[in-house]
C-alpha cells in the first residue's frame, strides 16, 4: 500500500476510463478522478482540495502508467522540493522526457502557485526530475488532442522553457516533434508542432497570447480552422 495520495486529472480524454483505471490498479488504494474542470490553474488548485496528505501523486488524464511501477518504493520529496517529474514516452517521436509524466507533488506548493503558461513552473521550490520512465503519455488518441499536444508543448518550447531547460535540449525537442512519424494521428502531431512553433515566433513576449495555450476552445477553433472538424470528443 502507498503512503500517497492520487488524483488523476482528466477533461476530455476520450480513454481517460480506461487510463484512470489502470492507474487505480497500478497505485492501489483510492485513485481520485477530477474530471473536466474548466481553467487548467483552477483545475490544478483543485487537486489539492481532494488529497488528505500533502504528498501525492498527480496523473495527467491521458497517462498510461507502466504496470510494474512500484509507488512503495518512491522516496518521499525532500525539503524545499515541490514537485518530482517521472519521464514518460511520447508515442509519436519517441522522446522520453518529463512531458507528461507522473508527478509526486506538495498540496502546499499547490495552493501557493504563481503565474506560468505551463501551469505547474510556477511552483514555489525547486522542481526535481527522475531519470526513470513511468510510463506512456498516451495524448494522440484523437487528431485534435495529436495536434493540441504538439502545438502546446513546441509552442512553450519556442518561446523558452519555464523549467530553464537548455536550449540544444529545446531545439533537439523541437525537431523531433515536428519529425513526428509513428503511432496514432503522429502527422497530427508534427502539424501542431509547426504550427506552435510559428504562433511562437508571432505572439513573442505577448503574454495574453501565450494564455491562450490553457484556453481549450481557443485550441479547438484554431484546430478546425487549419484541419477541419476532426476533433474525437471524449
Amino acid at each position: 500500500m502507498t503512503e500517497y495520495d492520487a488524483v488523476f486529472l482528466s477533461y476530455d480524454e476520450p480513454m481517460a476510463n480506461s487510463l484512470h483505471a489502470r492507474t487505480q490498479r497500478t497505485l492501489g488504494g483510492s485513485v481520485r478522478r477530477l474530471h473536466g474542470v474548466h481553467g487548467m490553474r483552477r483545475a490544478y488548485r483543485l487537486c489539492a482540495e481532494v488529497v488528505d496528505r500533502e504528498q501525492f501523486f498527480l496523473v495527467d488524464g491521458d497517462f498510461a502508467i507502466d504496470t510494474g511501477f512500484d509507488p512503495a518504493a518512491v522516496e518521499p520529496l525532500d525539503e524545499g522540493v515541490s514537485m518530482r517529474v517521472w519521464r514518460a514516452i511520447n508515442p509519436v517521436n519517441g522522446l522520453s522526457y518529463g512531458y507528461g509524466g507522473l508527478k509526486l507533488i506538495r498540496r502546499s506548493a499547490l495552493r501557493e502557485m504563481g503565474e506560468a503558461v505551463d501551469v505547474l513552473a510556477a511552483l514555489p521550490g525547486r522542481i526535481e526530475f527522475a531519470d526513470q520512465t513511468a510510463g506512456i503519455t498516451r495524448f494522440n488518441q484523437s487528431p485534435f488532442h495529436a495536434w493540441k499536444a504538439g502545438f502546446r508543448e513546441c509552442a512553450m518550447l519556442a518561446r523558452g522553457s519555464e523549467y530553464g531547460m537548455a536550449d540544444d535540449d529545446a531545439r533537439q525537442r523541437l525537431e523531433a516533434w515536428t519529425a513526428s512519424r509513428n503511432g496514432e494521428f503522429a502527422l497530427y502531431a508534427a502539424a501542431g508542432a509547426r504550427e506552435g512553433i510559428a504562433f511562437a515566433r508571432d505572439a513573442a513576449r505577448d503574454t495574453k497570447q501565450f494564455d491562450r495555450l490553457n484556453a481549450p476552445a481557443w485550441l479547438r477553433s484554431r484546430f478546425t480552422a487549419a484541419h477541419g472538424d476532426q476533433a474525437v470528443s471524449g
